[in-house]
């Protein structure tokens, strides 16, 4: 019930009236269909609830004794609760009058409800006035797709219904007639269209054992619900049947029935106006007289409607030939879990708490029902402060920095391959030679297969981009938005939104800024030139925070132009390493600098200040490694000390001690002698940063091979893989010499969870926040299905734990654990302080003007670290952890 009180308890005082502004509220095109499927994979939110919410809105409930009740219910609760909502309310209005707020809050309710019935409906309506204007030329590219699939795949549909009433053999016939055939044709659609986009990273490729289990565990939550309506809406066929039969007694039983049915359905409609949706599927699973189909049923009644799919809808050409078709469909398709127009609702639950009607999870446990059910038993004082930190992230407010997303736009419109953005254009395939020579032939079938893997990558890349900047568009003239967030199984914060949030590439950094703005002040200007060369980088961020504002204002000039003319000017910010956020800092600083006081000028741009290696900050405190410490710069200097610079070093030193030795005598002279100029930090930087997720060497060989071949340096494949080996075992040699503490706590960790797992026990622990963690490898259980479209191998947890991998996970989730309670509890500190404030794990931001007094409240690592209850810990350094509060660039 918490989940849902304010805005019953707004409701029932009248924040909402019913005008035509209210009732129809508009965000961008939402009566786009495309804006629908990733919604409602768990959800109730379905077309059913949509038929009750649009046809009982005019609905007279306030007579309902169920609805009396309910309210009263619910004002009891408010009243035990009211300290906890009154600030929460006024929080949520706070800078909005309450009819704006009102107008906002009906628009996200409606983003997040739009259902499968409207769509159906919709599609049908526009395939006819389309198809009779002439017009379906001119639809977007997906959209036109979808509208010559939608009337083969449902009369195929109802094909197959007709079929599975003859035919008692067919496998999926228990369930395939469950709801209309237009309903499932949709369902299908927006569920295949919705894995595809967003699977396996833009790969447009999904797994059909999972497709057929999303597709059918769809469309059996739907049909439920549709069921549940229609049995519950039959009054007129019992007033029939009491008149046939004029008994008194079946009168009177029909009479009783049909009044438990209309109290029941009205009821359900209330709660589904107001939003109870799991008292809703409660009601609905105590009055179905079915049982739960099972993965196997899902499994084949999602199969058979992919595989009429497939039969039915045109067929795609292959990725080489569709062009620019794709790139343009992405800017229509669903965005799942939009950022929401009003702040989240605080977290109260492991179900409770973010979106106002789309289902929410605290945490993304993937499957794994020990840590689900780990969470649920923990109490609410154990994860308060979880439940804090999560919604001090949600509740701050981000806009579009219009200015930068029209220099994108117009990259882009351009051809991109511009800063960092992907080429719009394929790689011509290489001219087959006109000869016999097999040496040449294979040459270039190589070339062909690797320029065929680029256009692929690209394609998925141009995909991503326009994700990005469908939903920058979309967003642009929005006052301000929200980002609710929840925990991997770590105890990581990460957006619930995928594609445009502040944890993406520059181009989402770029584009996104803080919607508040604040006076620079004196320190803020100081911090917006450190901000800036730390984003120009190039060796810059290693300078003293003195050289950094030396460097800015030796540029100024530059900045000046690119903030004027960043396109036809000089482009000096093409030259940042991460040229978008560069770009909107310097369009920041020039206007400060422009005005007749920067010091009162206005900034909305998010300072960060990063963590050195931060793993390997963890790794070095916990082992009190002093050398370690000072690597990381847990220990203060005159500049901050750059880790992958000092490895590189070493790594230089051993490869010229082992260049000078006799290649008779020392194999590795002569790849020494070939990697002696290539040493730098961008060659070992991967792997020092992986070292804290335990690489391997054959991770470590493979990343610096990555770089070796990048350079171009040798032709030969053999030569540079052994060149790779040779460098990687070098690598890894300095990083146990620089940080042998934190090599033994590593081991150490490892070993503990070897013993534990050994037990068939999966390794657990709370973080210092109070959540529970539980690894999630387990052995997985293979189970067959045959299937008329293919066999499927369902893979189903067992309850045998994998040794090796709860092993070799649990230092570098362990550690991810500790920099997550780290992230959230500077999070609390900040908002307690006033400030606003933004984290992407260990890089934090704020306003420029608050930087310095984020800087103090770093000083709480020290506390990050929990009392760990496992055998004695290896011999540790001499490392004081106070020396952290000493450390200027501890995050810099």
């Amino acid at each position: 019930m918490n989940r849902y009180g304010p805005w019953l308890r707004s409701r029932q005082i009248g924040a909402f009236p019913r005008n035509d502004k209210l009732c129809n509220p508009s965000f961008g095109d939402l009566t786009n269909p495309f804006d629908l499927s990733p919604f409602f994979f768990k959800g109730y939110a379905t077309a059913a609830a949509a038929n009750v919410i649009s046809s009982s809105d005019e609905s007279d409930l306030s007579g309902s004794d169920d609805f009396q009740g309910l309210m009263e219910q619910v004002n009891n609760h408010f009243q035990k609760m009211e300290s906890q909502f009154k600030p929460q309310e006024k929080k949520m209005v706070a800078g909005m009058g309450i009819g704006k707020y009102a107008i906002l809050k009906r628009r996200q309710i409606k983003m997040e409800t739009e259902a499968w019935e409207q769509a159906a409906q919709e599609y049908q309506e526009m395939l006819e006035d389309m198809c009779e204007q002439k017009l379906a030329p001119n639809l977007p590219y997906v959209k036109s797709l979808f509208l010559g699939w939608f009337e083969p795949l449902r009369d195929a549909i109802v094909a197959e219904q007709e079929l599975c009433k003859r035919n008692l053999r067919v496998s999926h016939r228990a369930h395939f007639s469950d709801l209309p055939a237009d309903m499932m044709a949709v369902i299908t659609m927006h569920k295949l269209m919705g894995l595809l986009m967003t699977g396996n990273g833009g790969s447009a490729s999904i797994r059909v054992v999972q497709a057929a289990s999303v597709v059918g565990e769809a469309i059996e939550h739907e049909g439920r619900i549709h069921k549940f309506l229609e049995k519950t809406k039959k009054r007129k066929n019992v007033e029939d049947k009491i008149s046939e039969v004029k008994s008194d007694a079946a009168i009177e039983e029909g009479n009783k029935l049909t009044k438990e049915q209309e109290k029941l359905r009205k009821k359900v409609t209330t709660l589904i106006k107001k939003q109870k949706v799991q008292q809703v599927r409660r009601i609905v699973k105590g009055h179905g007289d079915s049982l739960p189909w099972g993965q196997e049923e899902h499994c084949k009644v999602g199969s058979r409607l992919i595989q009429l799919m497939i039969e039915t809808a045109y067929i795609q050409p292959p990725i080489d030939q569709i062009g620019d078709g794709l790139e343009k469909s992405a800017r229509h398709m669903v965005i799942p879990y939009m950022p929401m127009l009003v702040p989240p609702l605080n977290w109260t639950g492991y179900d409770q708490g973010a979106h106002l009607f789309l289902p929410s999870y605290v945490m993304r446990i993937h499957g794994s029902k020990q840590q689900r059910d780990a969470v649920k038993r923990a109490s609410r004082n154990q994860l308060e402060p979880v439940f804090k930190a999560l919604d001090t992230l949600g509740n701050t407010k981000w806009r579009i920095n219009k200015r930068v997303l029209v220099v994108i736009d117009r990259i882009w419109a351009s051809g991109g391959n511009l800063a960092g953005l992907v080429d719009r254009e394929d790689v011509p395939l290489p001219e087959e030679p006109q000869t016999e020579d097999e040496a040449e032939t294979r040459k270039w079938t190589w070339k062909v297969r690797s320029v065929k893997k680029e256009n692929s990558e690209r394609h998925s890349q141009r995909c991503d981009v326009e994700l990005k900047l469908a939903v920058a568009r979309k967003m642009k003239d929005e006052e301000g938005f929200y980002y609710p967030h929840n925990l991997d199984f770590r105890g990581r914060a990460y957006p619930m939104h995928p594609y445009l949030n502040h944890l993406g590439s520059d181009v989402c950094r770029g584009i996104l800024e803080f919607a508040e703005g604040r006076p620079l002040g004196k320190s803020g200007l100081r911090w917006l030139k450190i901000h800036l060369a730390n984003l120009y980088a190039g060796g810059v961020d290693k300078l003293s925070y003195d050289g950094r504002i030396s460097f800015t204002e030796n540029h100024l000039d530059d900045i000046f132009d690119s903030a004027d003319q960043p396109l036809e000017g000089r482009r000096w910010w093409l030259g940042a390493e991460d040229p978008f956020q560069c770009l909107a800092a310097c369009i920041n600083l020039s206007e400060a600098l422009r005005s007749p006081s920067p010091e009162t000028a206005i900034s909305h741009t998010p300072v960060h200040q990063d963590g050195s290696c931060n793993g390997l900050q963890h790794y070095a405190a916990l082992g009190r490694d002093k050398l370690g410490a000072a690597a990381v710069n847990l220990v203060g200097g005159e500049k901050p000390a750059d880790v992958y610079s000092g490895i590189a070093t070493r790594v230089l030193d051993i490869m010229k001690r082992d260049a000078e030795k006799d290649p008779a005598i020392s194999p590795n002279s002569v790849h020494a002698k070939l990697l002696v100029n290539q040493v730098d930090r961008k060659l070992v930087k991967q792997t020092v940063m992986t070292s804290v997720y335990g690489v391997t060497y054959i991770g470590a060989r493979d990343q610096i091979k990555r770089r070796l071949k990048e350079r171009c340096i040798m032709a030969d494949d053999p030569q540079l893989y052994s060149a790779a080996c040779y460098a990687a075992k070098t690598t890894l040699m300095a990083l146990e010499e620089m940080f042998e503490g934190a090599r033994g706590i590593m081991a150490w960790l490892g070993e503990c969870a070897k013993v534990i797992a050994s037990e068939n026990q999966p390794v657990q622990w709370t973080t210092p926040l109070g959540l529970p963690v539980v690894q999630p490898y387990r052995q997985l259980g293979r189970h067959l299905i045959k299937t008329s479209l293919q066999v499927l191998t369902l893979k189903r947890e067992t309850d045998k734990v994998m040794v090796k991998r709860q092993r070799t996970a649990f230092p570098p989730n362990f550690v991810h654990s500790l920099d997550g309670s780290h992230m959230m509890m500077t999070a609390v500190a900040c908002k307690e302080a006033g400030l606003n404030f933004a984290g992407v794990h260990d890089s934090y931001w704020t306003h420029a003007c608050n930087a310095p007094i984020l800087e103090n409240l770093l000083e709480s690592f020290q506390s990050s670290f929990p009392n760990l209850k496992f055998p004695p810990l290896p011999e540790r350094g001499v490392f004081d952890l106070r020396d952290v509060l000493q450390s200027t660039y501890f995050f810099n």
